[in-house]
């Protein structure tokens, strides 16, 4: 795992931060957060085990997902690599990025209340051409990554099939998930057919809306076995308690790449020195699961919001009503921030920063902002991609 971890900071290479920069003193006032996104993208793009996924698929994947979201800079080093070992890959990307390109996220939500929210798009498949250069498995891979980018919230149980039958393993998914969804995270941050065995016994019970009721969580891919878990599961689940969740017993598969997310995580939501007060925290990430439209992550950073800020009924209007429900603002500037973070390609930038700093907000607490939705822009993809909410037993 040491191997990478002292190049120099990728986040600060994409957004162009230089050392010693107010942007780097900011950065550096979320030490855990910054080190471990570093660690997460070692974690990916110098793996101890690249057994279930090559390093030269890992960087087709990330080039092409970065590409998709019109973050160059971002694909840039991916598409390096492999025009040094894979010139074919990269010129065929070349060929079919144009007619893949879109503006997200849209999708559909499960039918009823929100259907009126439905919005349609491309779903791209891979040309023969393309299919041809790459393969079949690498193919089906680049086609999940286009629903993870722009329509997240179209994931189901038949995409991780498709993956299953063009032979994807299980934990080959989850760090392909993880994968995708970490570009999204780098991205906003460094702004400038049948289920595979081991699913669900029974069907689960339909959720169609957006709650702040505690809903549950069913994995359309096997956890590992709790007994099975070893010392290095539990250091990259932190928290031994989590050995319980079966998404993080999805997750931890992968278990260098969880424990990044997971220490990242930590200090982006529960790190109080200055900054961002925890409930906004909560209101960016529950605004960016509200815009990608995952129902379980809403729920759960909803209801954080409601008990840290007091304020349930102006948590539940943004639910409710999207972005565009009124509120005070300095929550209005929050929302709008996050959203703009959320869409793909993100579109943030400095009107986003002014408004933040018109309400109030010093420039580590607008850094907050920035931390919390664009680590939402990773998790959402992943509750999406790998499982599914069910309603409260």
């Amino acid at each position: 795992m040491s191997a990478g971890t002292d190049a120099p900071d990728v986040i600060d290479a994409l957004a162009g931060i230089g050392a010693g920069s107010d942007a780097d003193a900011l950065r550096r006032a979320r030490p855990a957060a910054r080190e471990n996104a570093q660690l997460a993208h070692t974690a990916l793009f110098v793996p101890t085990d690249a057994s279930q996924v090559s390093v030269i698929e890992r960087h087709t994947i990330a080039a092409w997902t970065a590409a998709l979201a019109g973050a160059a800079a971002t694909a840039e080093p991916h598409r390096r690599a492999l025009a040094e070992a894979a010139p074919d890959v990269d010129a065929a990307l070349e060929t079919a990025l144009p007619e893949a390109v879109a503006i997200g996220p849209y999708g559909a939500y499960p039918p009823g209340p929100l259907s009126i929210e439905d919005e349609d798009g491309p779903h791209w498949t891979a040309s023969a051409p393309l299919r041809a250069t790459v393969g079949g498995r690498l193919a089906a891979a680049l086609e999940h990554a286009h629903l993870l980018t722009y329509r997240p919230r179209d994931a189901d149980r038949a995409a991780l099939g498709r993956l299953g039958e063009a032979g994807w393993s299980d934990t080959g998914i989850v760090t392909l998930s993880q994968l995708v969804s970490f570009v999204h995270f780098q991205l906003a941050r460094g702004r400038r057919p049948a289920c595979p065995p081991g699913g669900l016994t029974m069907p689960a019970p339909a959720v169609n809306t957006f709650t702040q009721d505690m809903l549950g969580w069913a994995p359309w891919l096997p956890p590992l076995p709790e007994e099975e878990l070893t010392d290095e599961h539990y250091a990259a689940l932190v928290e031994r308690s989590r050995a319980s969740n079966p998404y993080f017993r999805l997750l931890v598969r992968d278990p260098a790449i969880l424990g990044a997310r997971t220490r990242a995580d930590n200090d982006i939501f529960y790190n109080e020195d200055a900054g961002l007060g925890r409930a906004e925290r909560e209101l960016a990430a529950a605004t960016a699961s509200r815009v990608n439209g995952c129902l379980f992550c809403a729920s759960v950073h909803s209801r954080f919001a409601s008990f840290h800020s007091k304020r349930r009924d102006d948590v539940q209007r943004l639910l409710d009503e999207g972005i565009d429900g009124a509120q005070d603002p300095r929550w209005t500037a929050v929302i709008e921030a996050s959203a703009a973070l959320t869409a793909t390609p993100p579109v943030f930038g400095t009107a986003h920063v002014r408004a933040l700093r018109d309400v109030g907000l010093d420039d580590l607490a607008i850094a907050d902002v920035i931390h919390a939705a664009a680590f939402f822009n990773w998790a959402n993809r992943l509750m999406l991609s790998l499982g599914e909410p069910t309603a409260p037993q």
